[in-house]
């Protein structure tokens, strides 16, 4: 069976080569597992093809995609700790963005003006700010559906939206690596923290091995590595830390 490998949730050019460093150093943990695993990350393969492979020695996927989808027919490994501060290991939020010479309320903007998604199966783009908004009495309405984090931020930075929802490590590279971007846009607010994407294997993988190899690999990845990928660390997180996040309404833009 062929073996596939994809980590495309944070991969962008200015990080593609610490990924592929990342990986080797996995692929030899795993191999000191005794676990066969291929050269190099597959970036051609689609999201959902890659995390529904039969041959996914390791995948990282969204959460919500995960307890409505995969769960049952994948093994969960845990998540990488990307360090965001003041959030426990292993967790994430959203920020939610507005442009910058925009002084409007999030109650205002997100009843009266246009909110972009970046697809309807995101935890941090959909459904973090469903239940964020919910809780303030506001009922999201999403406006425009734009295929990614990123592009709901430029969608904000142009004016052809008035708020987005991006996940906060999304955000982070923004700001590292786009500032000119990142200076036309402002966070208003943070969404509750939950568990971090999970990584994900074929069913019947051992958890237990991958999870040492990947913590091994990381242990063994020089610091400007690790800094370039923001990841501190790899945490287990069970599967129902994700299952027992509520599903929000499927977004029609």
């Amino acid at each position: 069976m062929q073996h596939v490998a994809s980590l495309p949730m944070y991969d962008r050019p200015e990080t593609a080569a610490a990924h592929d460093a990342l990986w080797s150093a996995i692929r030899a943990a795993l191999a000191d597992e005794g676990i066969d695993s291929p050269e190099t990350l597959d970036r051609q393969i689609g999201l959902w093809d890659g995390w529904e492979h039969p041959g996914l020695v390791l995948g990282q996927t969204c959460s919500l995609p995960y307890r409505t989808r995969l769960h049952g027919h994948v093994t969960l490994i845990g998540t990488f700790d990307y360090g965001l501060p003041g959030l426990e290991p292993g967790q994430y939020c959203s920020v939610i963005l507005a442009r910058r010479d925009d002084a409007s309320q999030d109650a205002e903007a997100l009843t009266k003006g246009r909110f972009a998604i970046n697809q309807p199966h995101s935890q941090s783009g959909w459904a973090a700010p469903y239940f964020w908004a919910q809780a303030q009495g506001i009922t999201l309405q999403p406006a425009l559906e734009t295929g990614g984090h990123r592009a709901s931020a430029l969608a904000v930075a142009e004016g052809r939206a008035d708020r987005a929802a991006l996940d906060a490590v999304t955000w982070r590279g923004i700001v590292q690596w786009e500032p000119e971007l990142a200076a036309r846009l402002r966070v208003t607010a943070e969404t509750p923290a939950t568990p971090a994407l999970p990584l994900i294997a074929a069913a019947g993988t051992d958890p237990v091995r991958h999870g040492r190899a990947i913590a091994a690999a990381l242990a063994a990845l020089p610091a400007d590595i690790r800094a370039a990928l923001g990841i501190s660390g790899f945490v287990p997180i069970p599967a129902s830390a994700y299952l027992a996040l509520p599903n929000p309404p499927a977004a029609t833009p």
